[in-house]
């Protein structure tokens, strides 16, 4: 019977460690570059998007990468898939912090406590969203109001591409629901870095409509680039108002191209 009882014990401890190596090593999967101060976005910058692979050597792939994002979505490297390009969602409510990471807004969670998406049998973890106004992807030429990025990991050691993000696009229209909830704590972190405890957040609220998706491999959008991205993108967009988009870019002190996002005739 104590040799059944220390089995027993042996193997719940087992599983205990594995599964917490399992979220230690996909929190340090490094994914995006937080540190705002070694690079930007401005036009003509020194530390600019045409400079971001001569800052560091780890970003080379920046300026030398052969499948880098963000594309047109019209390209050739992209595929149609149907029924929901073989995702299974497996969200749940976590525990979640918002960033003003000085270059965007980011809503993170622990990873592995969101829940994952299984993609062709491998399980993501999802580790955090964020959002760029206008879109950085584009279909035939055209920009969105704004675009989000759900940025999911996988720690199985057999798996070569480890990142996958789910993107989705918006046009300008009624205000999204999930970002509704934010913006009063994105309002507190106006124009400076900084964070705020958001409580149980659950990412099941981010609505993806439609069956069909986009599918492509490319890179991270940010420093350090790194390729072997699997991208998804929903082919149905949302909707998101004026007074949103606005507040999510003034917030990041992003004003450059504001007044022809927020013009009256576009309807982007």
């Amino acid at each position: 019977m104590k040799n059944q009882s220390n089995a027993i014990l042996f193997s719940a401890f087992s599983l205990f460690l594995l599964l917490a190596l399992g979220s230690a090593a996909a929190e340090s999967i490094p994914v995006e570059t937080e540190d705002e101060r070694e690079f930007d976005y401005i036009p003509g910058s020194e530390k600019g998007p045409m400079h971001w692979g001569e800052l560091r050597k780890d970003w080379e792939a920046c300026k030398k990468g052969e499948m880098q994002s963000p594309i047109d979505l019209s390209s050739e490297r992209v595929q149609v898939m149907p029924k929901l390009g073989e995702i299974e969602r497996n969200h749940k409510p976590s525990n979640a912090t918002l960033k003003n990471r000085g270059h965007d807004i980011s809503l993170q969670w622990d990873t592995g406590n969101a829940g994952s998406i299984k993609i062709n049998g491998t399980e993501y973890f999802l580790q955090q969203c964020h959002w760029h106004s206008p879109s950085e992807h584009t279909i035939n030429g055209r920009r969105y109001a704004l675009e989000l990025h759900m940025v999911h990991v996988t720690t199985d050691p057999n798996v070569k591409n480890n990142i996958t993000v789910v993107g989705l696009l918006y046009k300008t229209g009624v205000p999204d629901a999930f970002l509704s909830k934010l913006m009063g704590s994105v309002w507190s972190m106006f124009d400076k870095e900084d964070e705020r405890k958001m409580g149980t957040i659950d990412p099941r609220e981010i609505k993806m409509g439609g069956k069909n998706y986009l599918r492509y491999m490319g890179s991270l959008t940010v420093p350090p680039c790194t390729e072997g991205v699997i991208w998804t993108i929903n082919k149905k967009m949302g909707t998101v108002s004026k007074d949103q988009i606005k507040l999510l870019r003034e917030a990041v002190h992003d004003v450059s191209t504001l007044i022809s996002w927020l013009h009256p005739s576009n309807d982007r």
